[in-house]
């Protein structure tokens, strides 16, 4: 049997999941400022916001308002895309109604003033509102594009033109268009039309006209009543190919050895054409480290040969958008030379040059001219050198940089290096570049010097800006670029300064700060900034939102998930300004966060481990200033499934039954599916087959039947699965009955193996079977040895039916084979034959490569390139070795290589963490592999060199504080970016005298973050942190030191909470100051109730000072306990609680006992009973005793009556008013006799003689006989009925 690893809950988040590509900001979840701000940074596909600030602390009324008098609405566009994050967290579990949200909470630092505006954090990402319908049909929304045409706008004149501009809003925007900064009246032109609900036009040439007369410059405006939104500068251009001019080329007449430009000179085209060489007759031109073309398309020769008059030269132009290649007139080379052509001359003299005759020159470059020349490049293009040269021998080509070093990372040689073509430039790249043409008659330089300009580039570009009433913003528009751009404030496409006065609105260069807002400051405003290399134009609108708390998923949601699995719990909500969120369970207790639980930044309760008592209700409520809103969550915890007993492995014969066992033990309140798959597909159930709860019954096995089998149970949260395997033996007839009962083993083992029809890939083995010793032979198992790799190693071959004796094997090249043969029935295996004689087959090259090629970096200068080695039938043929090959990734220069005869080659001198391309080959003496595939590995790392900067430190509560960094350059990092790390230390607490550890904490955040959460720390502390990278190497150095401190917390419990009851009439309680006050303490708050059995009294409620520590209490009654409550507190609140009980009483059992009892309904009725039996007897006794009456007896004690007896004479006694009670078990009728009759008791029949026994009390007392004869105790024997009063006294 064997239990598959695939069990496990369904949907299990896996543990986040590792963290995933591509998301974006908002999907990461941004930071928050520590101001409330609110943010409605779009969210998911159905549109739902997701707020993300929140904080502890007032959330309504003037003073908390005041309070945030300054605060801008931010940080929700950071947090809230925190939901698709959220969502891969989630545990196992179904969630019965309602999307998913989430929310992040914080609190603002005390003391928050308005003059910190100018400190506000800029504000994030683009502004999507929700799109709930029942909050888009109220909230508006200013114009925003959302997609526009690009700036250099080139079309193809064969097909209509199409200028892009799309805008959203509420209400929807209407569209214009301007053309060279004038209206663009699209009506009065029949051609151009604006697609329907979007200012998107399209211009139909399909009835004439020409594309050249709608060039220019096209502008798009979006409005509605709330603003207008401007698309930037399309500047449309159609594309021109021109011919090329006609031109009669004479033949170029150039000396052996001698250097040549041809000058191609393409017609000018938009955009440029691909320029490229070939023959006349379309044959590509070779190109080598002596013939190259040039960036600028000529074609260079360092030195002309004699062969290059072999072919015709024409310079030829690809356009792009129209698809066609325009040929320039060949060129014709007439090359004069002092030596008559002679091939050997030229393939076998050692010097080809000197064999022709060419005198060797040294280098001269033919471009540039001259010594040095200049270039300028723009930030973020490529930036290409070249140096073409020539010379005899060709020249190499080497390039420096001046007072530094080639960025590694960045840059790359071209055209045999020729060409250094630097990537996405930036101003660091700026400086001195030379080039080094030498050969071995000397050699010459030629220098570049390069300057970095920069067309402007966002630092802080302007963000939509949503406030609520009142509150104060800004909007920042911050470029860079060189020259230093110049910044332009439009509103609603209209330059500020023309736009009506707004006294709630200050310009302050590239700020526009905005107090106290209304609802009548709703505006886009547009920022441009540009110099003379470009341009950039932001739109941002300003928005007045003022919506109390709304929850947006369905009310009373049911989560259900596994026991011990871990499970998050959203609460999505809107409003403005952002509300508040806090998180409690069953109604009652404090805020939940810590210890099981967490919070996180987005407002998601995750509990960690759920267990039975965390089912329940979980509250979630939103507040702001303006109201606040409430949902609840419903948390089910459910058992696992699982198998407990799996079906397990079996051997059944053909025809017979067999039945496979899987009994599950699931939740009862989760339906079971169980199912079975044959070979992992789903399992189909026929006539022959009975599936039950617990079972699957074959009848009639038949050799299809044999496979595998999985049991798979599963409810809508998890599932389970088992699989074993099915044997079918094919049934044989035994000779007679007497074999059937013979005693079954295992076979005898093979023989006299022999080998025949040799070839050069197979061979025949033929063996003679031993003795299947009753149980018929089902497989025979070939298996082979060889000499070379593994010798002595047996490894299986094939394996064959039991009904054959002979079988083709299929061989490998090169290998020395020996074979042997293994039976094998129901009982078990035999032992392995005896080695047939070896048998090699003849070489041949490897048709495979070796596996599991990597390069990997052992130390910051190398890399160690390493592979599985192949086995003896891989390797085809004798000396196997391995032909490694390697280059850097980025250049194009030559492969590297090596051959090596084990597994792992170390490159080393290898700059540090750089892709390589790696192929490994394997060899033979027969010959090569096939090629191999290539494989990217990387050199080894370094620690990284830079340290996170600009760290921001927020803090969120008493515990935790959130992390902002700027990204470190990635050149920076030196390896593969593996986590920023934070590491900080207590340095003291804010209470004096308290000793503190400093020992240091680290928190990783995995991957390209920018932002974190450090929790768990301890409230009302100093506490200083650094940031650092991290790859695979270690740290980097640390940023600068940071400071902060948490505020006060709620204390933990009282220690040594202890509880002692000296007498019945008083209680002392005595205990000892928290461990960790973590804060100043107030005081103590003890709760207590008096409880007996089932019974609890009214809580009472006690506080105390900080400094008091006992506590003595009177008791109400000396039976009740008590149970106490003493928590600790600071000016935040109670913290955790000591709970303890007073001793119990001696007497308490009873007591319990006896208040349970007297209010059961059974002891009342049972008591009713018993008295009214009682009135009975007493009804009964007071007849008696007024009849009175004589009872004949005869005495058969062994100690006679007492002479004090006056009635012993005549040996009866009377029964009147004396105190004597009738015996035991008697029956007396209205006259006075007594009835026989046997008792309930075995009493003997009173008369003739008989013999009774009866005890009174306890002990025996005597036998008596009835002294009258029978006649006469026959006649006075009543019918009446056994008396109850006669029960009652046979229980006295």
């Amino acid at each position: 049997m064997r239990r598959l690893a695939a069990r496990g809950a369904a949907g299990d988040a896996g543990e986040a999941a590792a963290p995933a590509a591509d998301r974006t900001d908002c999907a990461r979840g941004r930071g928050r400022s520590p101001w409330r701000l609110i943010d409605l940074c779009a969210i998911w596909d159905s549109g739902v916001v997701l707020p993300a600030a929140d904080w502890k602390g007032p959330s309504s009324g003037v003073a908390g308002r005041r309070l945030n008098k300054a605060e801008v609405l931010s940080s929700v566009q950071k947090a809230q895309f925190q939901r698709l994050e959220a969502a891969r967290l989630r545990g196992p579990g179904s969630r019965e109604r309602g999307p998913v949200l989430r929310m992040a909470g914080q609190q603002p630092p005390p003391g928050v003033l308005a003059a910190l505006l100018l400190c506000l954090l800029s504000l994030g990402g683009a502004i999507e509102i929700p799109m709930d319908p029942s909050i888009q049909n109220e909230l508006s929304q200013p114009p925003t594009i959302t997609k526009q045409s690009v700036k250099d706008h080139i079309v193809d004149p064969r097909d209509n033109i199409l200028i892009e501009c799309e805008a959203k809003g509420n209400p929807a925007p209407s569209f214009h268009w301007t053309r060279n900064s004038r209206f663009f009246n699209i009506a009065k032109d029949p051609r151009v039309s604006m697609r329907r609900r979007s200012g998107t036009l399209v211009i139909d040439f399909r009835s004439g006209g020409r594309p050249e007369e709608y060039e220019g410059e096209y502008q798009c405006f979006a409005r509605n009543k709330f603003g207008t939104a401007l698309s930037n500068r399309i500047r449309l251009q159609v594309s021109k190919s021109p011919l090329w001019p006609k031109e009669n080329l004479d033949p170029v007449v150039v000396q052996e050895g001698a250097p040549l430009t041809l000058q191609c000179n393409p017609p000018p085209g938009l955009p440029s054409p691909v320029i490229f060489w070939m023959s006349s007759s379309m044959e590509p031109i070779t190109q080598d480290k002596r013939v190259s073309q040039g960036h600028n398309g000529d074609l260079y020769f360092s030195s002309v040969m004699l062969p290059d008059m072999q072919t015709d030269y024409s310079c030829n132009a690809r356009f792009h958008f129209t698809h066609t290649i325009q040929q320039k007139n060949a060129f014709t080379l007439k090359v004069l030379t002092n030596h008559p052509y002679n091939d050997s001359s030229l393939r076998n003299h050692p010097d080809m040059y000197s064999a022709r005759g060419v005198a060797e020159r040294t280098p001269s470059f033919m471009y540039p001219q001259g010594t040095a020349s200049s270039q300028m490049v723009l930030r973020g293009m490529d930036l290409l050198l070249e140096c073409i040269a020539s010379g005899v021998p060709t020249p190499d080509i080497a390039w420096y940089k001046k007072g530094g070093d080639l960025p590694s990372d960045k840059a790359k040689f071209e055209n045999f290096n020729k060409a250094l073509r630097i990537t996405n430039v930036s101003e660091e790249d700026s400086g001195e570049y030379f080039c080094l043409a030498s050969n071995k008659m000397g050699s010459i330089r030629h220098t570049i010097s390069v300057r970095v300009k920069a067309a402007p580039y966002w630092l802080d570009e302007p963000k939509n800006l949503i406030l609520a009433p009142g509150e104060d913003g800004r909007l920042v528009c911050r470029a860079s670029g060189n020259p230093k751009p110049t910044v332009q404030w439009m509103v609603n496409g209209e330059p500020l300064q023309s736009a009506p006065p707004n006294p709630n609105r200050e310009v302050a260069g590239d700020t526009i700060i905005f107090r106290d807002t209304q609802i009548s400051s709703r505006a886009v405003y547009q920022c441009n900034t540009s110099n003379e290399h470009g341009y950039l134009l932001a739109n941002a609108f300003v928005s007045v939102l003022d919506v109390p708390p709304r929850m947006l998923s369905p009310r009373n949601q049911l989560i259900r998930v596994i026991l011990y699995n871990r499970t998050r719990l959203d609460c999505p909500f809107f409003g403005s300004p952002i509300p508040t969120l806090r998180w409690f369970k069953n109604g009652q207790g404090s805020n939940l966060d810590g210890g099981n639980y967490h919070v996180y930044e987005n407002g998601s309760l995750e509990i960690k481990m759920t267990r039975k008592e965390d089912q329940g209700i979980y509250t979630c409520v939103a507040t702001n200033i303006l109201g606040k809103a409430e949902n609840q969550v419903h948390l089910e915890v459910k058992d696992p499934t699982r198998i407990y007993r799996m079906p397990e492995d079996q051997v059944a014969k053909r025809g017979t039954t067999v039945q496979l066992e899987c009994r599950v033990k699931h939740d009862p309140s989760l339906k079971l599916t169980v199912s079975w798959l044959k070979d992992d597909e789903p399992l189909y159930v026929g006539n022959r087959m009975k599936k039950e709860d617990e079972s699957l019954t074959i009848f009639g096995v038949a050799e299809r039947d044999q496979g595998s089998y999985t049991c798979i149970a599963s409810t809508e949260l998890d599932q389970d699965l088992a699989k074993a395997y099915l044997t079918v033996l094919a049934d044989q007839a035994t000779p007679t009955n007497r074999l059937a009962a013979l005693p079954k083993g295992r076979p005898d083992r093979p023989r006299d193996l022999e080998l025949t029809d040799l070839a050069e890939r197979s061979v025949r083995l033929t063996w003679i079977p031993g003795d299947d010793n009753n149980s018929p032979i089902t497989d025979y198992v070939v298996q082979f040895e060889e000499d070379q790799f593994q010798p002595g190693v047996w490894h299986d071959h094939s394996k064959f039916p039991g009904s054959v004796n002979s079988a083709i094997l299929h061989l490998s090249p090169y290998v020395n084979y020996q074979f042997r043969v293994i039976a094998v029935n129901e009982v078990g295996s035999s032992h392995p034959s005896l080695p047939s004689e070896r048998y090699r087959t003849s070489g041949a090259p490897p048709e495979s490569n070796p596996a599991d090629v990597k390069g990997e970096g052992t130390r910051k200068n190398n890399m160690e390139i390493t592979w599985t080695p192949m086995n003896a039938t891989s390797a085809f043929g004798p000396n196997l070795r391995y032909i490694v090959k390697w280059r850097r990734r980025e250049t194009r220069e030559a492969w590297s290589n090596v051959t090596v005869w084990g597994s792992r080659h170390v490159v080393g001198q290898t700059p540090v963490y750089v892709p390589y391309e790696i192929r490994v080959q394997a060899e033979n003496d027969f010959g090569k592999g096939p090629e191999p595939d290539t494989v990217i590995g990387y050199s080894g790392e370094d620690y990284p060199r830079a340290a996170p900067t600009d760290v921001k430190i927020r803090v969120l509560n008493s515990t935790a504080v959130s992390l902002q960094w700027n990204r470190v350059y990635s050149d920076t990092v030196q390896g593969q970016l593996r986590e920023y790390r934070a590491y900080y230390w207590r340095e003291s607490s804010l209470l004096k005298n308290l000793w503190v550890s400093q020992k240091r904490q680290q928190a990783s955040f995995p991957g390209d973050r920018l932002r974190g959460v450090v929790s768990r720390l301890f409230p009302y502390s100093n506490y200083k942190l650094e940031m650092v990278v991290v790859n695979g190497r270690g740290d980097g150095p640390r940023s600068e030191t940071k400071e902060f401190a948490t505020p006060e917390g709620v204390p933990s419990a009282p220690r040594r909470f202890r509880v002692r009851q000296p007498n019945l009439e008083m209680i002392h309680l005595e205990w000892d100051h928290p461990e960790h006050p973590n804060g100043i303490l107030t005081g103590y708050t003890l709760k207590y109730v008096a409880f007996n059995g089932t019974k609890v009294g009214k809580q009472i409620v006690e506080n105390f000072s900080p400094n008091q520590t006992k506590f003595t209490m009177q008791r109400a009654d000396p039976v009740s306990r008590y149970r106490f409550t003493l928590s600790a507190r600071t000016q935040v609140g109670s913290g955790e609680a000591a709970t303890e009980e007073s001793p119990a009483p001696p007497n308490e059992a009873y007591t319990n006992n006896q208040a349970d009892i007297a209010t059961q309904g059974w002891f009342i009725g049972l008591m009713c009973a018993i008295a009214l039996l009682v009135l009975i007897l007493l009804i009964v006794c007071f007849i008696k005793r007024s009849r009175g009456g004589k009872y004949p007896v005869r005495e058969k004690k062994d100690v006679p009556l007492g002479p004090e007896d006056p009635k012993e004479e005549d040996g009866s006694f009377d029964y009147s008013d004396e105190d004597n009670k009738p015996l035991q078990g008697s029956q007396t009728s209205l006259d006075g006799t007594i009835k026989q009759q046997e008792s309930d008791d075995s009493l003997v029949d009173y008369g003739e003689g008989g013999e009774g026994q009866f005890n009174e009390d306890g002990s025996f007392i005597g036998q008596y006989t009835v002294k009258k004869d029978k006649e006469e105790t026959e006649g006075n024997e009543s019918s009446e009925a056994t008396s109850p009063v006669n029960a009652i006294y046979s229980l006295a």
